[in-house]
């Protein structure tokens, strides 16, 4: 320390001691404004016109928003994505507890079995959708082939109206179970021993035991759980885009999808707008 800062008043900053946090917080400021900020604040505007990315804009007022709840694709879209976010988190976290709590016994089976269910999880989404594509085609499809060889009737899958969104929910289940599932067997192994033990010493069933100790410990991961599943749930794109592209007969015309249509193929960028902030 010499003794010009010795000699400082207290609180006492150089003009470059001032300014330098502000230096170094710049350029993540300056992305952050460039592209999120500004992104933000140009949808909103955007949202109050009509736009088709060729002709000039022209301000329409509350028109966008109030179209949305005039045409009932727009209520299709709501509808389809709730139910398919009440189906792949309601079922999705009930099947991974239970595979879960199942999984928690330490044998080789298991630790193959757990090895095996989380390898969904770390393939592309474009895949997974073009690959399962291939299995429900209703021709040639893997799925109708093993249908056909027990001597049951193929199902037209995804290029049905009636069970084409029961087909989008089966790949939805397949890809998340076995993340869901770590995250609830990881919890599940940090529940202490004691408890169980103690549960012992008062004959506790196996079904008492899980819903007085295993379901109150592991609930701070289940409810994780459910709100990253409603997220990705309302966010769900890719899937019915490569597989079903909205139909048959918008049965699978879920919101993102709804909004990209709009956005991408009709070029109605300021309804499109008015979707995104809905």
């Amino acid at each position: 320390m010499n003794k010009k800062t010795m000699m400082r008043p207290a609180g006492y900053q150089t003009p470059w001691e001032k300014i330098r946090p502000y230096i170094y917080i710049f350029p993540a400021m300056f992305f952050l404004a460039v592209f999120v900020i500004y992104p933000l604040l140009d949808v909103i505007v955007r949202s109050f016109q009509k736009w088709n990315m060729i002709t000039d804009p022209v301000w329409v007022g509350w028109d966008n928003y109030a179209y949305n709840f005039q045409r009932k694709e727009f209520i299709d879209a709501i509808v389809h994505t709730i139910t398919y976010a009440i189906f792949v988190v309601g079922v999705g976290l009930t099947l991974s507890t239970i595979f879960a709590v199942w999984l928690s016994k330490n044998t080789f089976l298991n630790n193959l079995t757990r090895n095996v269910m989380f390898m969904p999880h770390v393939i592309a989404l474009l895949s997974v959708a073009m690959v399962w594509a291939w299995i429900m085609n209703k021709d040639n499809g893997l799925l109708n082939m093993v249908l056909n060889f027990f001597g049951l009737e193929s199902l037209k899958w995804i290029d049905s109206s009636e069970t084409a969104m029961m087909s989008v929910i089966i790949v939805a289940l397949w890809k998340a179970i076995g993340y869901n599932t770590m995250l609830i067997y990881a919890a599940i192994q940090n529940v202490p021993a004691e408890l169980y033990e103690a549960a012992d010493l008062d004959n506790a069933t196996s079904l008492k035991k899980f819903f007085k100790i295993t379901l109150p410990m592991i609930s701070p991961t289940i409810f994780f759980n459910v709100v990253m599943a409603v997220i990705s749930s309302f966010q769900y794109f890719t899937q019915a885009f490569v597989m079903t592209e909205g139909g048959p007969l918008n049965s699978t015309l879920f919101y993102n999808l709804y909004l990209y249509t709009k956005a991408y193929k009709e070029l109605k960028m300021g309804y499109a707008a008015a979707l995104a902030w809905i």
